[in-house]
């Protein structure tokens, strides 16, 4: 064969590899859950019996639709043995997390995705659970209650939350994934996922879920760990397994949960000058560039090995404008940062979601990263990153000047004087603070008066909402989206000082607000002064009546998205009018509306087939 073109067919044989890894996604869980259970029917001792154990304690999660202060809808709900199974419906007693659908990816508040995220990680929110004794996992039950279905991947960690002495190494690893399915039935069910085998104890299990696919609330009663105190024996009978089908997976769990591959591919090895590249090098930059851009990063480390050439590309801070290290949680940390750190000076948009949990990444190796890498941020994702502290904060409001995203959701073990430094970002246009104990807001609002996004939901260290309203109201008048979910004591003085002061407002979230009172007329006022709304949520406010429902449908006619779960004085006809004069509306939840039974629903479908109509009931 003649090397006229070497470079340009070992870069073609890269992108085939690729390709063919990913062809092979669809039918890969059908063949490795075929293979996996042969692996689960190892033969085991007969004195190795099996320990079936319910978790003990929820130790994590990323968000949950219940109050921060109750039982009902939280994710603690998953400890302990069922409260509900085997019934199916909506109960209280199970663990919901916070958003259903896709409709909360098409709102006004909605964020930008990031490019280059593999297409294996598609997980939107996760829970850990502890148990009891450390065992070989055999199995892992889930029992759902109400819409099943929205579990993808379950993780197994070597750590021992109960040991007193940390471990020198945390590892975890993938027990089952599957891409998101939807399930046709919102009976209960114990989903039984064949598991692989592992090669360490473990009493710690992750439960990440999309829930994209759903129709309505997913609700988890119980989890069952059954495993073997002993490391089991694999029967010869796993010698059935396809080579092509091994090679395939121990690739993917390379780039699936960690990144291994950024800690020695992005070592300073000296690459050799190989043979001569035909005219590949003719390339123009920007070609070549752009044909990397759509490398995932664990195919760009290994890519940049390959010779000089491709190794300047791969290495080029342009490739890193944003760059998306959630996807990697499982084994980044401060290695992983160091190395990359040369490579991100350009960066703008950062997502480390997730990451540094348990001592993966220190408070020092993530200060040095934004000290070299702060100074183009734009946006930065820190949800659920326990790592942090308030010197983490500090370093964010000196080195990331031109910052106008912060996500800090579920960021709950940041002390509430942490929060102070944020009013230093005087930049900012979103800001998510769900599920903090922050206390520092109104210097914040004081300052951050370009804030077009805020999200206080589930805030509660915050005292006195109607203060937080009228700063709001007086401070932030390009705001357009709000979350007030679960704040504690807003009443109709808070209201009518934020519908006052800003005007621009597309959504407002004042769901399970139970100090609002429709007699007062604040959510008449609502709909007269914020005529741009496109989502309102008014869950589970009982006082919700016609004449609030008339008034949406006389000045809101932009309205997309309206949720009045809960309501008892709401009509069919009320309804029909909205509908008639909404023509955008595209979700309507009228879940336990006493006067909306499901005749009235059936015909309200027929009439509106566009929207999506929900009545929930418990069984």
């Amino acid at each position: 064969m003649s090397p006229v073109f070497p470079m340009l067919t070992v870069l073609t044989m890269f992108y085939y590899i690729c390709l063919r890894r990913r062809a092979r996604t669809a039918t890969r869980g059908e063949m490795m859950n075929t293979h996996r259970a042969i692996e689960s029917n190892s033969q085991t001792s007969p004195l190795n019996a099996e320990v079936v154990q319910y978790a003990k304690e929820v130790v994590d999660f990323s968000s949950h639709y219940g109050s921060e202060n109750s039982m009902s809808y939280t994710m603690w709900n998953l400890a302990g043995v069922p409260n509900v199974f085997p019934s199916s419906g909506d109960f209280t007693q199970t663990a919901v997390f916070r958003t259903y659908g896709t409709w909360w990816d098409q709102c006004p508040s909605a964020s930008l995705p990031f490019k280059r995220t593999p297409p294996n990680f598609q997980s939107q929110d996760y829970v850990e659970l502890t148990f009891e004794q450390q065992v070989y996992p055999t199995a892992v039950h889930v029992l759902e209650t109400y819409h099943p279905g929205a579990v993808i991947r379950i993780l197994a960690c070597s750590a021992n939350p109960y040991s007193p002495n940390p471990p020198a190494e945390v590892r975890w690893e993938i027990l089952w994934s599957e891409r998101p399915t939807k399930v046709n039935a919102s009976q209960a069910r114990q989903f039984k996922p064949c598991i692989k085998q592992i090669n360490f104890p473990t009493n710690l299990i992750r439960l990440e879920v999309n829930s994209s696919l759903l129709e309505y609330y997913t609700e988890l009663d119980a989890v069952v760990l059954h495993g073997v105190k002993d490391k089991p024996v694999l029967s010869l009978k796993t010698s059935l397994i396809d080579m092509n089908d091994i090679e395939d997976d121990a690739y993917a769990e390379k780039d699936g949960c960690g990144m291994d591959s950024l800690n020695k591919k992005f070592s300073s090895a000296v690459l050799g000058e190989g043979p001569n590249n035909g005219y590949f090098d003719k390339l123009p930059y920007e070609l070549i560039q752009l044909i990397l851009n759509h490398l995932t990063l664990p195919d760009l480390c290994r890519l940049a090995q390959t010779c000089k050439l491709l190794s300047q590309h791969c290495c080029d801070p342009l490739q890193y404008i944003h760059l998306n290290l959630q996807p990697y949680w499982a084994k980044l940390d401060d290695t992983s940062l160091e190395f990359l750190q040369s490579r991100c000076t350009l960066v703008q948009w950062l997502n480390l979601s997730w990451t540094g949990n348990r001592g993966f990444i220190s408070v020092a190796g993530f200060s040095r990263f934004l000290k070299v890498c702060g100074s183009e941020l734009v946006r930065l994702e820190l949800s659920c990153s326990h790592f942090l502290n308030e010197t983490c904060l500090e370093v964010i409001s000196e080195m990331c000047p031109n910052l106008q995203a912060l996500n800090l959701s579920s960021c709950d073990k940041l002390p509430p004087q942490a929060f102070n430094h944020i009013a230093k970002l005087c930049s900012l246009k979103r800001l998510v603070l769900y599920r903090t104990k922050q206390t520092a807001l109104l210097s914040i609002l004081n300052f951050c008066s370009e804030l077009q996004h805020l999200s206080l939901g589930s805030c509660v260290m915050i005292e006195d909402y109607d203060v937080i309203a009228s700063m709001i109201g007086a401070k932030c008048k390009k705001l357009r989206t709000l979350d007030l979910w679960r704040c504690k004591n807003i009443t109709e003085n808070g209201i009518a000082e934020l519908a006052s002061g800003c005007p621009l407002l597309e959504e407002l979230d004042l769901g399970w607000c139970p100090t609002l009172q429709s007699s007062t007329g604040c959510f008449t006022r609502l709909a007269h002064q914020l005529p741009n709304l496109q989502k309102l949520f008014l869950t589970a406010n009982r006082s919700v009546c016609d004449t609030d429902i008339d008034e949406l449908a006389c000045n809101c006619t932009r309205l997309q998205q309206l949720d009045i779960l809960g309501t008892r004085m709401v009509s069919p006809a009320s309804l029909r009018k909205l509908l008639e004069s909404c023509k955008d509306l595209s979700l309507l939840d009228v879940s336990f509306c006493s006067q909306i039974d499901n005749r009235a629903v059936l015909e309200l479908n027929a009439s509106f087939p566009k929207v999506f109509i929900k009545k929930s009931f418990t069984q």
